[in-house]
């Protein structure tokens, strides 16, 4: 039977087969010690896991999409770190084809399955950064998210503006959403935020820095330094004074 003939639950028992098949037997590290909350992962490594996503995407490119972001929702629903890399990178593949309809189920996705800082950046990083580059009128809901109870999607927030951010679009909403989340107590939330200026600083050194340097009294240290990594020496410096 093709691939584009096999129901959901049968491609997905597939993939989880060959990952099970494929687990590192003596990695150097574990990879529940890249993370301080208890993750699920089967211990694949990600090179293998980037290739079998390739692979058996072209499996199912033709299906229809809507059956295409049901596989990958399938695979979110197993909670292993590897099936939501794999779901990701597929509907990165669909961005094309991406209409604002999507936004909800990429919005449900983050709210239902996302409960590690690895499945946040790899979810947002792409197909979310993706959907927002095409549909920008969509920016304004990651301010909504800026706000949220839950760390993972106030983190979102900011991560989803990386690679836009990189690219030298959306400053001001970087800025904004830097406002919001300036005096987050969550660690991983700094970090997110600080990853945007950082990223935000490659088009936009000088505005970044002053940004910076307003803020730099009240914003932690853990997003001061990730936010000014990039920066010439002199300008590190000069954020870093007390």
């Amino acid at each position: 039977m093709k691939a584009n003939d096999r129901p959901i639950d049968g491609l997905v028992a597939e993939i989880q087969q060959e990952l099970l098949r494929n687990i590192d037997p003596a990695p150097k590290r574990g990879p529940q010690s890249f993370f301080k909350e208890e993750i699920k992962a089967h211990g694949v490594k990600s090179a293998f896991v980037e290739k079998l996503a390739a692979g058996r995407f072209r499996e199912i490119r033709d299906r229809d999409k809507k059956e295409v972001l049901e596989l990958c929702e399938a695979l979110l629903q197993t909670e292993y770190v590897e099936e939501a890399f794999i779901a990701c990178a597929w509907a990165y593949e669909l961005r094309d084809r991406f209409v604002p309809a999507d936004f909800a189920t990429l919005e449900s996705w983050l709210f239902d399955y996302i409960d590690n800082w690895a499945k946040c950046d790899t979810l947002c990083n792409h197909p979310v950064a993706s959907f927002v580059e095409k549909y920008p009128e969509y920016v304004e809901r990651l301010k909504g998210w800026a706000r949220s109870d839950n760390r993972w999607v106030r983190r979102a927030s900011a991560v989803t503006l990386i690679l836009p951010a990189r690219n030298g679009l959306f400053l001001k909403d970087v800025f904004e959403i830097a406002d919001i989340l300036l005096l987050d107590k969550d660690d991983l939330v700094q970090k997110g935020y600080g990853w945007m200026l950082k990223e935000a600083s490659k088009p936009y050194q000088q505005e970044v820095f002053d940004y910076i340097m307003r803020n730099k009294a009240v914003m932690p240290r853990t997003a001061l330094r990730y936010a000014i990594e990039k920066m010439p020496a002199d300008l590190k410096k000069r954020a870093m004074a007390k």
